[in-house]
């Protein structure tokens, strides 16, 4: 018995020892990259502040809520905006509508930023280049509205310098801005000139990591600049090209409000509406709130789902996931 108990006595202490270590050694680093952590800061506040804070709302896709009575008076009506919403006749349409969105964007929008990277990495000379990147950069910085303006300005049959060229070549107008079938190319179109420039910031600084050792043994080895693409360059930023495809997946049902919004009418309805404008229509318009927020925990736990799902996808591939 005494043996037992100096043994387990022994163990505590080297327990406890252990412990004392690791928070010294915890400590320790704290002190020696204090700043470091001080910078750390304000990005913590943003996000505890206005991420994780308010994701106590989506309490209210489970209470009938009542602004004249309050959060905690209102009922709790449980999974009921949940069944209302799945059985709403528009549920299929705002699915539709987006899945393909997110569809269109993944095929057509989201390898644009790469091959565009790669084109700007082939140029050698360094003032054409950065004279290229800085003009695909500056759509980035204009505010929807003006992209929106601007895409009126062009198509409206009304003096639209489109249709006013087709007008002349082909003797007839096209109803761009409220034809359903030219809504969706419209929105891609407007995405990709935006945004494509942008995109290629990450693909570039993970081009630039890639080692020049590798192109010049493929260029002592015969091989020609496609070779040395697709041997090298692309498994070079394959990893990153990865990541971002995953976080891409989490915002499928997320095709963002504002440019939907600005471009939707009555006329293209049917195409236009998914399901950021229909929160918008039922939670600002209507009062809906708490099944606007059962709409939009909705869309959350999916995109949830698609990213733990494309994550596992990936690795199960040997590939490296976010985390």
């Amino acid at each position: 018995m005494k043996e037992a108990a100096a043994s387990r006595k022994g163990e505590f202490i080297q327990t406890s020892r252990a412990q004392g270590a690791r928070k010294s050694a915890i400590w320790g680093r704290l002190r020696k990259d204090k700043w470091l952590y001080v910078l750390l800061t304000p990005g913590l506040l943003y996000f505890l502040i206005f991420k994780y804070v308010p994701m106590w709302g989506v309490l209210l896709a489970f209470k009938n809520y009542q602004p004249f009575l309050g959060f905690w008076k209102s009922d709790w009506v449980g999974f009921e905006h949940f069944r209302v919403f799945f059985d709403n006749p528009e549920f299929f349409m705002l699915l539709r509508n987006t899945l393909l969105l997110s569809f269109y964007n993944l095929i057509f929008y989201f390898p644009a930023p790469i091959l565009l990277a790669l084109l700007l990495n082939e140029i050698r000379v360094s003032f054409y280049k950065r004279t290229i990147q800085t003009l695909i950069y500056v759509p980035h910085f204009i505010s929807l509205v003006i992209v929106a303006s601007l895409t009126y300005v062009f198509l409206t049959t009304e003096g639209g310098l489109i249709n006013e060229m087709l007008q002349k070549y082909i003797g007839h107008k096209i109803d761009f801005l409220a034809s359903p079938d030219w809504f969706r190319p419209m929105i891609i179109l407007q995405t990709m000139w935006k945004e494509c420039g942008f995109g290629t910031i990450i693909f570039l600084a993970a081009l630039a990591g890639v080692d020049s050792q590798q192109y010049e043994a493929a260029i002592m080895d015969g091989a020609n600049r496609f070779r040395q693409l697709w041997h090298i360059t692309l498994p070079s930023i394959r990893s990153t090209i990865i990541i971002l495809l995953i976080l891409r997946m989490g915002d499928v049902l997320d095709n963002g409000f504002e440019q939907i919004f600005l471009m939707r009418n009555p006329l293209n309805r049917e195409v236009a509406e998914v399901f950021d404008t229909y929160v918008y229509m039922m939670g600002i318009t209507q009062g809906a709130f708490s099944y606007s927020t059962a709409v939009g925990l909705f869309k959350a736990v999916v995109g949830v789902i698609l990213v733990l799902g494309a994550n596992w996808t990936a690795k199960r591939f040997g590939q490296s996931g976010i985390y």
